[in-house]
């Protein structure tokens, strides 16, 4: 089998547990060498899709392809696929050189070989000086890195990698994070990575693929899906936590008028929307920030500090709670207007989801 592809299909894939869908007709495309975040929340099927990637579940229905090449009938050895879990999955009484050696030693590699790759994959995530230590006596980060060589030293065409970083505290996340794109772009593979967390998934990927459902709802750049989310569900899961439904006023093009708690904003529309129709207003909370000529009022309930600003929450008249930032800490009951421009107002058509 070609250690190298063009290109990755998932056609139609789909996944059931008893009378339980966990993926309903799946496609996407992957290109050599792309970084793919799949992001959504729990029970969306991300984690699914890997393993039956990995070959750890097989489809229902639909088919895995690389270019020409139907994988899916494959046994998990035979795709050539490295996996990196969330638990690392490291055999504790072995030390990190026999660990990371463990595939090569399977595939009956000369004890030559093995070791010249080992070497070059410890190298790569800065571990050769610890080598000789077991996984008990490392750090969480440490650990998490052994599992990445284990994954890498068989010099994969694909690395998957199931939630990697949410064991590590926050600290280390942030490290891990810059390891890992920096391993993608040593070693040139594709990297298909699942995670919940918005933040790890734009700060990560070339393309972020959002999953609801067992259902693909939107591919594209973590630009595109941090600034135009295409479906309020999808705009939700990327942090536009003020969904407020009400009804759509004038428009013109893609401008129109909305009303919260009596105030008029000018929006965006990213879903088609009539005059007077029900529609999702959604705005994230950076981007509704305290003004005194703010058209929203709202008295504060909470304010919490989060470094360069504090994230606070309030309620307008009719009591509908609004999330927003300030430059200093309000104090509860503090009366505050809003304000936000409109580019960063998004419109979708129907009411809010609960």
């Amino acid at each position: 089998m070609a250690r190298t592809f063009e290109q990755l299909r998932l056609e139609e894939i789909k996944r059931d547990f008893g009378a339980m869908s966990a993926l309903k007709g799946v496609n996407l495309s992957v290109r050599r060498g792309e970084f793919i975040a799949l992001l959504g929340p729990s029970g969306c099927g991300k984690s699914t899709a890997l393993n039956c990637l990995a070959g750890l579940l097989p489809l229902t229905g639909g088919s895995i392809w690389l270019d020409g090449q139907r994988i899916d009938t494959l046994r998990p050895e035979d795709r050539g696929f490295g996996m990196v879990f969330q638990n690392y999955a490291l055999f504790p009484h072995m030390s990190v050189r026999q660990n990371v050696a463990f595939g090569l030693t399977m595939q009956k590699r000369a004890r030559a070989e093995i070791e010249t790759r080992v070497d070059k994959a410890l190298d790569i995530v800065r571990l050769r000086d610890q080598s000789h230590k077991l996984p008990g006596q490392l750090s969480g980060g440490q650990q998490q890195r052994v599992a990445i060589a284990r994954a890498i030293v068989i010099e994969p065409r694909l690395v998957l990698m199931d939630e990697p970083l949410s064991n590590l505290d926050a600290k280390l996340r942030l490290e891990m994070r810059s390891e890992i794109r920096r391993i993608h772009n040593l070693i040139g593979a594709t990297t298909i990575y699942v995670t919940h967390d918005q933040e790890e998934a734009l700060s990560l990927a070339d393309r972020i693929v959002v999953m609801r459902d067992g259902l693909v709802r939107q591919v594209g750049t973590p630009e595109e899906l941090f600034a135009r989310p295409l479906h309020s569900d999808v705009a939700d899961f990327m942090g536009y936590r003020n969904l407020v439904s009400t009804h759509a006023g004038r428009a013109a093009g893609d401008e129109v008028t909305v009303t919260i708690a009596g105030a008029r904003l000018g929006a965006r529309v990213v879903e088609p929307v009539g005059a007077g129709g029900m529609v999702t207003v959604a705005i994230r909370p950076d981007d509704l920030a305290v003004s005194p000529e703010g058209p929203l009022s709202v008295t504060t309930d909470t304010s919490e500090y989060r470094g360069h600003d504090f994230y606070c929450s309030g309620a307008t008249a009719d009591g509908t709670t609004l999330y927003f930032t300030s430059p200093r800490r309000l104090a509860p009951g503090e009366a505050v207007r809003l304000a936000c421009s409109p580019d960063r107002v998004l419109v979708y058509a129907g009411g809010a989801r609960p």
